[in-house]
């Protein structure tokens, strides 16, 4: 692997899906494995690209290591992979994806492959894809009225509107997520 091969870090507390994880990904990427919150938080550091972090473990848990590597400030992103259903704590949590297991090799790799792309976007675009991020799952995990009924959400939404309101201008009266993410991938690939 060369010195600008993406790092990817795999937090989790079971090893076998931790090794299942690496084959997946180690063709392209140089993969860390931490089996705890502790090992994780020793392994972080400015070169770490990806973090995939389990959300229950023993000792330090996911959520935690999420808030200490966002009070770091490090540049990474990280998605959440777990068995935990989503609920409306999502919303206060730094996150840029959240995958619930059992997951398939192809989710996993295109969700690393995602959050590389979106490492290159400014703080705005950040804000917009995970705010999409969390507003996806919960309405995935939801019923209609339990999303009406939470105000957080409903904040959530609010802003997000403000955002691409924002990024639409910016980026010349786009209205829809398929027309902005179309956009943005056309800004990636030059000549596309």
């Amino acid at each position: 692997m060369s010195d600008d091969t993406p790092v990817v870090i795999i937090v989790e507390d079971e090893p076998d899906v931790a090794e299942t994880y690496r084959l997946w990904l180690e063709s392209d990427y140089e993969v860390r494995m931490a089996h705890s919150g502790d090992e994780g938080l020793d392994e972080l550091d400015e070169s770490a690209d990806v973090v995939l972090l389990d959300r229950m473990m023993p000792g330090l848990s996911g959520d935690e290591v999420l808030a200490r590597i966002r009070e770091r400030g490090l540049g990474c992103r990280v998605a959440m992979v777990t068995a935990v259903e989503p609920d409306f704590d999502i919303l206060e949590m730094g996150f840029d994806a959240y995958l619930c297991k059992p997951i398939k090799s192809e989710q996993l790799v295109e969700t690393v492959e995602n959050l590389l792309e979106r490492s290159d976007y400014d703080d705005l675009l950040q804000e917009h894809y995970s705010l999409v991020e969390k507003r996806a799952t919960l309405e995935a995990a939801k019923s209609n009225a339990e999303l009406a009924d939470n105000d957080e959400y409903l904040a959530t939404k609010e802003r997000l509107k403000e955002l691409q309101d924002d990024l639409s201008e910016t980026l010349g009266g786009i209205e829809s997520d398929e027309d902005f993410i179309a956009t943005l991938r056309g800004l990636d690939d030059p000549e596309g």
